[in-house]
């Protein structure tokens, strides 16, 4: 039986061409437009969260944290819910170490979706509301003097 065919990007297919920001969708998480800065230096892929909380839910942890998608953009607030895939030791740009917690979400990015594990932490005071760090990179080449290759923009759906 012939499966249908996956839009996650596959090492023998040509690479997508990506600027050093474009922007994303994370759909399972209800966040139709996030501006992502394509980061080839973080290991691991980061997304802004505030008011993290754990809870245990048939015997499974999952975390509800809430997210500012739009930079600048504070009015706009969005509620998650997910398990909680792992917690790890992060060294963020500035050499500070912190435990994470860490989900696993489907990022859509130019027409195609994959499953990328991603770290929760504040960057209420960086640029941009989310790294996509180059572990989460597969199929993707990186152009770092362009941006919004694939287009897209906060008030369309990608």
């Amino acid at each position: 039986m012939k499966s249908a065919p996956s839009s996650t990007p596959h090492p023998t297919r040509s690479p997508t061409h990506v600027g050093w920001r474009e922007w994303a969708s994370l759909p399972g998480l209800g966040i139709r437009a996030i501006k992502v800065k394509v980061d080839t230096g973080a290991r691991t892929s980061a997304l802004h969260a505030f008011e993290v909380n754990t809870f245990v839910e048939d015997g499974r942890e999952w975390v509800r944290f809430r997210i500012h998608p739009l930079q600048d953009n504070t009015e706009l607030e969005q509620e998650c819910v997910c398990p909680v895939l792992d917690r790890r030791q992060v060294t963020d740009s500035g050499g500070h170490r912190e435990e994470r917690i860490v989900i696993q979400a489907d990022i859509a990015m130019g027409g195609r979706h994959w499953p990328i594990e991603i770290t929760l932490t504040d960057r209420e005071t960086m640029k941009f509301r989310m790294l996509l760090g180059r572990t989460a990179m597969h199929g993707l080449c990186v152009n770092p003097q362009a941006s919004f290759l694939l287009g897209g923009n906060q008030r369309e759906p990608l």
